[in-house]
């Protein structure tokens, strides 16, 4: 088993034009055959090889997975194809081919002779679990199976080919199983939408194959045209939205060094191209009439989107098998996905906020604790309960996904203490005054710090229609109150002065 989930072929041969007799002590070739296709009898071998270990192996079709287009500059041996060597392979045309397109044998041929053609596209070719090709520099074909193929082997050789049994194919996907694999689902796309309304996102990089990209301008009524038109399995990226001073952005060329420029034209079309210093010119020239355009680096560890995600399929699994580079934004959700409601959770204080928001630390992201949740007790700001740096327990009171915000609460670990003073209700005590207001006085009614507080109307202040009831009362006078009434939903408790001194 890899560490993606994949199983491991038993039987792995690699398939090759070169006689091993004619290898080196460090196992280099050294004799004569050419290292590129004679489009003949020899790659005609190849291709007979394949369909005779598919033949054993019981295999009819195979999945197209991770395929490959030159993304600047075509490297390989012989010179580029026109369409990369995929005209007719497809009856959907190019777009055909996409990771998981599952293609007859006879396609999945002509696809191995382009690559041994070398002719621009690359692919592995797997049916999961039974069978696997792939093609490798200088002609050199790997083939798994999950049978011996003994009969394919032995026609293999009398096609005048080298079978030699390995571990394992060089060209075997590995992943290291810990990079975020975000689905292109529901919620990635009502937190795109909710990105968009927030002008938080804007453009949306969609690579339906590595190395070529479709860009799309997103607007709230757009989000879901998009979404519908999105190739199968494609990796996608969302970047803050295109900049309509385009003359900034002309001015914001470096002075050397690659760049992707991504603009929209008065015709509303998107159109992205890589230039480097000597061709910025002719890039300031065909951005002159565009509508808004954005720079962005070329380089991975500059190359930085908002979030990525993964296209599932349609049953809402994510079985491409793509790279990403995880951003913040993702290693979020993948923390999110782990928490729950009613969870505990531990955390570090680590700010709190001007309007009285406290943020908390929990393994790398930051949940809030609005100021109801802090305590049942009644606090004049934040700090009076907890202090940056911080340890506290909290429950976890929600998870939102979409705006990425994880609300968290304190009092919820502890009792409510009001109901407990519920028994309280018709009897009298006194109380120290903590606040004047224009209609009344608070009390508190606990002997303690955070006591709670109760309103003393200025009705219930003294018997006589007094046109100032509160005269002489000051903050901190001893005033004597009978409980009216406390209710715990509404967290309100009612006291009367005038009553409490009446039944004296």
């Amino acid at each position: 088993m890899l560490d993606d989930g994949t199983v491991q072929l038993p039987y792995v041969y690699r398939v090759t034009k070169y006689d091993p007799a004619d290898r080196d002590e460090h196992g280099h070739y050294t004799g004569s055959e050419d290292t590129v296709s004679d489009h003949g009898e020899v790659e005609a071998s190849y291709l007979q090889a394949v369909a005779a270990f598919a033949e054993d192996t019981g295999v009819e079709h195979l999945a197209v997975r991770e395929p490959q287009v030159p993304s600047f500059a075509h490297f390989g041996s012989e010179p580029s194809v026109d369409g990369f060597g995929l005209a007719g392979l497809f009856p959907a045309g190019p777009t055909g081919f996409h990771d998981g397109a599952e293609v007859p044998l006879d396609t999945a041929l002509e696809l191995v002779r382009a690559m041994l053609r070398d002719s621009g596209a690359w692919c592995r070719l797997e049916a999961e679990g039974a069978f696997a090709v792939h093609v490798g520099w200088d002609q050199y074909l790997y083939i798994g199976s999950s049978r011996p193929c003994e009969e394919a082997l032995a026609r293999t050789r009398a096609l005048g080919l080298f079978p030699e049994r390995l571990d394992s194919s060089p060209y075997e996907m590995e992943t290291d199983g810990a990079d975020v694999q975000r689905p292109g689902d529901d919620e990635f796309w009502a937190g795109l939408r909710w990105a968009v309304a927030a002008c938080r996102a804007g453009l949306l990089e969609e690579t339906y194959v590595e190395g070529a990209s479709r860009w799309h301008r997103l607007t709230r009524d757009s989000v879901d045209t998009v979404r519908a038109g999105i190739a199968p399995r494609a990796r996608l990226a969302v970047w803050p939205d295109l900049c309509s001073d385009v003359d900034a952005v002309i001015g914001a060329l470096p002075a050397e060094g690659l760049v992707e420029c991504v603009w929209q034209d008065k015709g509303g079309r998107i159109h992205s191209a890589v230039a480097d210093e000597d061709e910025f010119a002719e890039l300031a020239a065909r951005l002159s009439d565009a509508e808004a355009a954005a720079l962005l680096s070329v380089y991975a560890d500059e190359r930085a989107p908002l979030f990525t995600a993964v296209m599932p399929d349609d049953d809402g699994v994510v079985r491409a098998r793509w790279q990403t580079e995880p951003t913040p934004s993702d290693r979020n959700w993948a923390l999110l996905k782990t928490l729950h409601r009613g969870e505990i959770v531990t955390g570090t204080v680590t700010r709190i906020a001007d309007f009285g928001v406290t943020f908390v630390d929990i393994g790398g992201f930051e949940a809030m604790i609005n100021i109801p949740e802090l305590s049942w007790r009644p606090f004049d700001h934040p700090s009076d309960i907890v202090s940056v740096g911080q340890e506290v327990n909290a429950e976890i009171l929600d998870v939102d996904p979409v705006r990425e915000r994880v609300s968290l609460s304190l009092k919820a670990l502890h009792e409510d203490p009001m109901p407990l003073l519920t028994v309280q209700i018709g009897q009298t005590l006194v109380g120290r005054v903590t606040k004047l207001i224009p209609f009344g006085v608070f009390v508190c009614v606990e002997e303690m710090e955070n006591g709670f507080e109760g309103l003393v109307h200025n009705s219930e202040l003294a018997d006589e229609h007094l046109e100032n009831p509160q005269l002489g009362i000051q903050v901190g006078d001893a005033l004597l109150v009978k409980i009216l009434d406390i209710d715990t939903v509404q967290r309100r408790i009612t006291l009367s002065h005038r009553q409490a001194v009446s039944g004296l």
